[in-house]
């Protein structure tokens, strides 16, 4: 049997896992996280949900339909609402301290950009702008996710970043340590909405899992998907390289949901 049949079938074995151990993410009303909201019976029409204007997403667990909604990093603490068909549902963000990080690169590039660079970032982000702000009611999310490569988490989410000294954008993302070529999996079914050469994020790949639910993979050696394709849990879409702004080969994944980056940890065992 070769690779990529033993690749496919054990990945429609984990899909078939996961099926059985489905369940909402835990919820975490933090800067970062994820909030669950139960809403109303699934006998009921499934409502409209609302989040500072935002469509977020309603998926129906144990006989009710419920919210599920990201919290940015920047989610002031306090009182909160969604809007429920045109009724506020309230919620209480809570403060969670996040470390400093300082990292060292070789050179300014990535950190004092040129005129040049400063304009294709901007360029690139509204790609990915348009791509996290995709909302494909067609799926129905897979929250059992799984390990999107082997290796160790050498940087986690939320931490305050300083480049060279210079204080950053909070990380928003979770960082894997794994070498050169190390095949990267699909960690949910999607649907690749994009792929590019980015100034910050090198090789990258967006993956819509559905209801605002997306994944960003970026630093890659190789891209091994197009956009437009539709990918199964444990699919490989690329391999961990050292492109963009990094200090080493490394898999930086984030995890979107209605535009608002969340710590990818709360969607793993």
């Amino acid at each position: 049997m070769s690779l990529s049949n033993l690749l496919k079938i054990m990945a429609i074995m984990t899909c078939a896992l996961s099926t059985s151990t489905w369940a909402l993410p835990q919820s975490n009303p933090v800067p970062g996280g994820i909030v669950t909201l139960k809403l109303s019976d699934k006998t009921e029409l499934k409502p409209e949900a609302f989040y500072k204007d935002k469509a977020v997403m309603v998926t129906a667990h144990e006989g009710y339909w419920h919210a599920v909604v990201g919290l940015g990093l920047n989610t002031p603490l306090g009182y909160q609402e969604v809007r429920v068909n045109g009724k506020g549902i309230a919620f209480n963000v809570i403060h969670k301290d996040y470390p400093e990080q300082h990292i060292t690169l070789k050179t300014n590039k990535h950190v004092d950009l040129s005129e040049a660079d400063l304009k294709r970032h901007k360029g690139e982000k509204q790609k990915a702008n348009k791509a996290f702000n995709s909302f494909d009611e067609t799926q129905s999310p897979d929250f059992a996710f799984m390990k999107p490569v082997k290796g160790s988490f050498s940087s986690l989410f939320g931490l305050k970043r300083f480049f060279n000294e210079k204080p950053r954008n909070p990380h928003s993302g979770l960082d894997i340590a794994a070498p050169k070529g190390a095949p990267i999996l699909t960690p949910s079914p999607g649907k690749v909405v994009l792929t590019g050469n980015f100034f910050f994020n090198g090789n990258v790949v967006y993956v819509d899992h559905g209801q605002g639910l997306i994944s960003m993979f970026c630093h890659l050696s190789e891209i091994g998907v197009e956009q437009g394709d539709t990918l199964i849990k444990g699919q490989p879409l690329g391999k961990v390289g050292a492109t963009g702004r990094v200090t080493g080969p490394h898999l930086h994944w984030s995890v979107s949901l209605n535009n608002a980056r969340v710590d990818p940890m709360l969607l793993l065992p």
